[in-house]
């Protein structure tokens, strides 16, 4: 009976995704092709790698913010939770723990962190947007005490390493976000739990009486987008080398702007996994032309806010017509 309700639901989100993905890589490439004309130094290797490496640390956080989303919630708190797990590796490594063990450590505080969200949305009753917003305030609060507002530094040369190698000419971080995206496209796209997700989106109530847990699915999604936040923190890390719990702020707001431009709809129930991906890579191209353009950095702002204006109006005019 579940199968029933969820999969149109679930395919006809699918196929909406795939469409705005192509619309998204139509502009992204005649943004690139424009900039390339416009500039000499937008396709050198060096500014290109540095576009990966940015759009790599927003893809991954865009990803697990899409779940909630889809789920009809919002998470506010991934900014915060970088700059926390930033800090948490960079303690752990200085005081002398494996790495492997570091980031392992990390990723779980991640968890932790997802599972509180979920108890104080479904236990507690409070909106995901108050949940959400008042961890936001905390974990920042708990990375300046744990730190006393200082930077940590000294890493070995093989965590601050990783972030600077590239395989096959490709930067090492957008290798960890095919590492990400890959198996959250299986889940999202190919599974029953990404149907889960569709439907709690779509109709909660009708999701319970098809025999849906809503419980363990909106556990599952906060702890995927507060997982995946903690680990771009340590990418982070990694990549600037110090951990500081300022880190990451504003990337709240990036990782929406990021997964609705992809075609994520604030009213649940509808995205994709490339979505965000793409609306990732085409802010950071944004912010990337800009500046080497030398356009007043506030014209970013400006245009990011246009396109999720115009991207949400759509999406109110197609549910009014469905």
């Amino acid at each position: 009976m579940a199968e029933a309700v969820v999969q149109p639901v679930g395919g006809m989100r699918v196929r909406f995704g795939f469409l705005l993905s192509l619309s998204l890589l139509g502009l992204l490439l005649l943004m690139w092709i424009a900039l390339a004309v416009s500039t000499d130094s937008f396709f050198t290797a060096n500014n290109f790698e540095n576009l990966l490496r940015q759009a790599s640390l927003w893809a991954i956080i865009a990803v697990g913010q899409t779940f909630v989303i889809i789920t009809g919630g919002i998470d506010l708190s991934v900014g915060a939770v970088v700059g926390l797990s930033s800090t948490i590796v960079a303690m752990l490594l200085k005081a002398g723990v494996p790495i492997w063990l570091s980031i392992g450590l990390t990723l779980m505080s991640g968890v932790a962190i997802g599972a509180f969200h979920a108890f104080g949305i479904l236990k507690l009753g409070l909106p995901p947007f108050i949940m959400t917003l008042a961890t936001l305030t905390a974990l920042r609060g708990i990375g300046l005490l744990m730190t006393n507002g200082a930077t940590i530094s000294g890493f070995s040369t093989d965590f601050t390493g990783f972030s600077r190698l590239s395989f096959a000419g490709i930067p090492s971080l957008f290798w960890m976000v095919i590492l990400v995206a890959v198996p959250s496209y299986i889940l999202l796209h190919h599974s029953r739990w990404g149907r889960y997700i569709y439907a709690v989106g779509s109709n909660s109530e009708a999701a319970r009486l098809s025999g849906i847990n809503i419980s363990r699915t909106i556990y599952l999604a906060y702890i995927l987008s507060a997982t995946l936040a903690a680990f771009a923190g340590i990418l982070t890390a990694s990549r600037i080398s110090i951990g500081v719990p300022t880190t990451g702020e504003g990337w709240e707001l990036q990782s929406i702007a990021s997964s609705v431009i992809g075609g994520t709809s604030l009213f649940g129930a509808v995205g994709s996994i490339p979505g965000p991906l793409l609306g990732a890579m085409l802010l950071t191209t944004i912010n990337n032309g800009a500046n080497l353009l030398n356009v007043n950095p506030f014209w970013q702002r400006i245009i990011t806010g246009a396109l999720i204006i115009v991207i949400v109006y759509f999406d109110q005019l197609r549910r009014r017509r469905r």
